[in-house]
């Protein structure tokens, strides 16, 4: 299953005020946008994420995210997304309306589960209040609420069906779960979340700022390392291989970089350090590739129910040069996370000749990393 995400952002939401689309207001410290697309980027059953957008706002895109433009309705901007991801490599795909920003892992999680089961799969609450009917303020009539559901997003479907269905269908359509029913696809109902509430209103901004801040996990971790340079033709740093006139000495492969970002993990979860998780006293560990930690980190992160938001390394040292393999490094690192790119910076600096560093005795690194459970 390679599952996409579809994030729709090309409304104009002008029932919620404030003057510009709603989608780039701001919402507990970040834009509302900002909040949706991290919860699907972070997610490690989504392969990638494509953003929906009114033309006029191409320069609101965080740089590096996949974009097309929508078209005039909401039916039509999902269309145009959904044909740009049919050039990829998706199987699956979770539409997601970018005003649902306090969308929960768990239902991201549920939708992606029933799609293994099914061709499509959406949220939904069941209705509890009693329903009436009503003209000029007056109660009409009553409706009976036995088997009715308030739908939510991310709705999910296999991305070949929901497609044809798109395609056949005339326009004019509530979701994509109507869509999909129009051209036959069996739609299973998860559960939803009150919590994931949709913002339509101006109020709608607050009750949503009160779950994001209130309910946010929020955990810095630093970590720091340093490698005495020995015999070797090169160093390790970051996952990269760099050639130089000495290497680094070290249990394993030395991998300053890594191993200081790996205690940074390690420090924001309170689960002490490398060596409490991989003792240098068992040999199986001697000149073990750096990224076996990174990787036992990520996870331990992820199964905790957290994400990386950002992590910063900083390497120490007069030689190598890390400049010109800082991109290399990040990416790498990145990779290795399963996070964005932008979202792991690698930078390098030098001690001014003075201390070991400024000897040429060793390398340095200091690593902070932040993690975020919503």
């Amino acid at each position: 299953m390679h599952t996409a995400a579809l994030i729709v952002a090309a409304g104009r939401g002008r029932r919620a005020g404030g003057g510009r689309p709603k989608q780039w207001r701001a919402l507990a410290g970040r834009r509302v946008a900002d909040w949706t697309l991290a919860a699907f980027a972070t997610h490690p059953a989504i392969a990638e994420v494509v953003l929906v957008i009114h033309p006029d706002d191409a320069t609101e895109v965080p740089e590096g995210l996949r974009w097309v433009p929508g078209g005039e309705t909401r039916d039509a901007s999902v269309r145009a997304g959904l044909e740009a991801l049919a050039s990829g490599g998706a199987t699956h795909v979770l539409i997601h309306d970018v005003a649902r920003p306090c969308v929960s892992r768990a239902v991201i999680d549920s939708v992606v589960a029933a799609l293994r089961r099914h061709d499509g799969a959406a949220p939904a609450l069941p209705v509890t209040d009693a329903l009436w009917r009503g003209t000029g303020g007056m109660v009409t009539g009553t409706q009976a609420r036995d088997g009715l559901y308030r739908a939510q997003t991310p709705q999910g479907f296999r991305l070949d069906a929901i497609l044809a269905a798109h395609r056949a269908h005339p326009g004019g359509a509530a979701d994509d779960v109507e869509v999909g029913r129009a051209a036959g696809i069996e739609v299973a109902i998860v559960a939803g979340d009150e919590a994931n509430l949709k913002i339509t209103i101006p109020e709608d901004f607050e009750r949503a700022e009160r779950h994001l801040r209130g309910e946010m996990d929020v955990r810095t971790g630093n970590g720091f390392d340093v490698h005495a340079f020995g015999s070797g033709d090169h160093v390790i740093l970051c996952g990269v291989r760099i050639p130089h006139e000495r290497g680094l000495e070290g249990h394993s492969d030395a991998d300053v970089g890594m191993h200081a970002l790996t205690d940074a993990l390690y420090g924001a979860l309170a689960e002490g350090d490398i060596g409490r998780h991989f003792p240098p006293s068992d040999p199986q560990w001697k000149g073990a590739d750096s990224r076996v930690f990174l990787r036992h980190a990520g996870e331990l992160v992820r199964t905790r129910g957290f994400a990386v938001a950002n992590a910063d390394v900083t390497l120490i040292c007069e030689r190598p040069k890390i400049g010109p393999h800082a991109t290399e490094m990040q990416a790498e690192l990145a990779r290795e996370l399963q996070i964005e790119t932008s979202r792991m910076s690698v930078k390098a600096t030098t001690s001014e000749r003075l201390g070991f560093t400024g000897r040429e005795e060793g390398i340095a690194a200091l690593a902070t990393v932040t993690l975020l459970a919503p």
